[in-house]
């Protein structure tokens, strides 16, 4: 079922946008915050029936989401929502997977996360593949004024409070070009899928922590 959905959105995305490389990211990037905003949904309602409260379940989500905003961000500033087509596609795609997120979600939290572990790999491929076919055109290109913004000038909480691999706050990625915006996008998927990942352990309700958190633990 999971593996099905998935196959249908990269079926839709590589079809439809396969010589339009901008405008995919934006549908993709449209579609991979919704999971998120699902988590989210179903975790306060939890909270607020007093069944399960688990504040860094929350902040990853939101700090996850948050991350995929900027993605989203930088794909307009490109030129990706230009088109109404473009744009009535990725929000009506969006919709539809936010309310089977959710039941999902309700029904199997792992594989909820299964799915976006599976969204995120093929994000990862995605960007992996345009920057090897268009390093020099990329290089050549100047980062857009959101990107910068987000890489190099913003705050770095909510950017790391997702991350896995890295520990809060310790780097500031480069964005001397629009070849780093991709690189730095390409990454922060790779950190999402590693999220996932722990997000499916079987003792993730008890061991998981936002990285903030995590660093801010006693040591054994």
């Amino acid at each position: 079922m999971i593996r099905f959905l998935v196959s249908i959105l990269v079926f839709v995305m590589n079809t439809v946008y396969r010589n339009r490389p901008i405008q995919r990211f934006y549908v993709l990037e449209t579609v991979a915050r919704v999971p998120y905003f699902s988590y989210l949904s179903v975790l306060h309602l939890y909270e607020t029936i007093g069944w399960w409260r688990k504040a860094d379940w929350l902040k990853v989500h939101f700090a996850e989401s948050w991350n995929e905003l900027h993605h989203l961000l930088i794909m307009e500033e490109l030129g990706g929502a230009d088109v109404w087509i473009d744009r009535f596609l990725a929000r009506h795609v969006a919709l539809l997977y936010y309310w089977i997120i959710v039941v999902i979600y309700v029904l199997s939290p792992r594989s909820a996360y299964h799915f976006m572990e599976l969204v995120e790999q093929h994000a990862y491929r995605t960007y992996d593949h345009y920057l090897k076919d268009c390093e020099a055109e990329l290089k050549a290109a100047p980062a857009p004024q959101i990107a910068i913004s987000y890489y190099r000038d913003g705050d770095l909480y909510m950017f790391d409070e997702f991350q896995t691999g890295y520990k809060p706050a310790e780097r500031r990625p480069k964005v001397d070009n629009l070849y780093d915006v991709f690189v730095n996008i390409r990454d922060d998927e790779s950190e999402h899928v590693k999220t996932m990942v722990a997000c499916q352990r079987s003792d993730a309700q008890t061991t998981f922590k936002s990285p903030h958190t995590s660093t801010a633990l006693p040591a054994n």
